[in-house]
């Protein structure tokens, strides 16, 4: 069984920028440097044959490359508490449209569309207990990182006691 997710693997410029501004948030899990991404579609849990259909459907993407940048932090709550600290991307409307293709193409392999609403973002940190106050972590946001998405990559997840540790299985360029 493979758990899958489709994303958008950051360079190491944009990585270190999200990772130096990282801290100072009681209760917060960080990401690490190799956790950071922009998940496009979570996929789940799957077999070896729904895993190489799902490659194959992504293989048939076209898209052009584009370019974005970091924006405004923000966080995920549930049930009133803060599970998940993140920061957006400008523009949105490009990856958008990349989840879009993303979604139909698994779609065509059986794998059921995505039901909520779809928010660009990269996830920073988590929280599993009450966090700290936000309020200056949100306020002073980052300062913004450029960069080219020129890629989309199929990602595989494994749990561990230290987190998530997720590995790139496939990789397929847009077009430049």
């Amino acid at each position: 069984m493979h758990r899958l997710f489709v994303g958008i693997d950051l360079p190491q410029q944009v990585k270190a920028a999200l990772t130096a501004r990282m801290g100072g948030v009681l209760g917060a899990r960080w990401q690490s440097a190799a956790q950071l991404h922009l998940t496009l579609r979570f996929i789940g849990t799957v077999d070896t044959h729904t895993a190489n259909a799902a490659a194959e459907a992504l293989a048939t993407i076209r898209a052009r490359a584009f370019d974005l940048s970091t924006g405004r932090p923000g966080i995920f709550e549930r049930k009133g508490r803060v599970e998940t600290l993140w920061v957006g991307v400008e523009p949105q409307e490009p990856v958008k449209t990349l989840h879009n293709k993303v979604d139909r193409a698994l779609q065509l392999v059986g794998i059921a569309p995505e039901t909520r609403t779809y928010l660009p973002h990269i996830t920073l940190a988590r929280f599993s207990g009450t966090a700290g106050p936000l309020d200056a972590f949100l306020r002073e946001g980052f300062p913004p990182v450029s960069f080219t998405v020129d890629a989309i990559s199929l990602f595989e997840s494994r749990l561990t006691t230290e987190g998530a540790d997720y590995n790139v299985v496939a990789r397929w360029p847009l077009i430049a």
